[in-house]
């Protein structure tokens, strides 16, 4: 059923990458860069990267900057996710969503459990959703999360979303 909707997903996509951390540089940046191989190999056009600091005011001036951008189709975030006081992706990104996709967080924390870190998958806050018509993915960190979310959720669904995103 979902490979139907492949078919009538857009030709091209375009993508913001934003990775949430206070000590990661574009040099060091594995996550970031694993997320931009993934979504260059699908053709993905990658119109912005940025690093920005675990920190509300400029999670938000990144989000902002991309939903607000009509050539971005698809923001995809890292880190800042999990429960430490410094982790806020998840409250500034939940704060923009018009639509959130449970789902993903669902899956996401269900194949972590059964792929490789067990229980402690409880701990993890992936989440998805819509806000002015983009599609926003927010990922733990970890490069290893970042491989299991694109692999396995991202990349196989994301023409799909964006096609649905924009048929009205």
């Amino acid at each position: 059923m979902a490979h139907a909707h492949q078919t009538d997903a857009p030709e091209t996509m375009r993508c913001q990458i934003v990775t949430v951390s206070d000590t990661r540089s574009k040099e060091n940046d594995k996550s970031g860069q694993l997320m931009k191989e993934f979504a260059e190999a699908e053709n993905v056009q990658i119109k912005d990267y940025q690093i920005v600091k675990d920190e509300k005011r400029e999670i938000r001036q990144a989000l902002d900057q991309g939903v607000d951008h009509p050539d971005i189709d698809v923001i995809l975030l890292n880190g800042g996710t999990g429960i430490a006081k410094r982790d806020v992706t998840i409250e500034v990104v939940e704060h923009i969503l018009d639509k959130q996709l449970p789902g993903f967080g669902e899956m996401f924390r269900m194949l972590s459990y059964q792929e490789d870190i067990g229980s402690a998958a409880i701990l993890s806050r992936a989440l998805a959703g819509v806000a002015n018509d983009t599609a926003i993915f927010a990922t733990p960190g970890s490069s290893g999360a970042v491989k299991l979310a694109m692999e396995k959720l991202i990349m196989p669904e994301m023409k799909h979303i964006v096609s649905e995103i924009q048929k009205d």
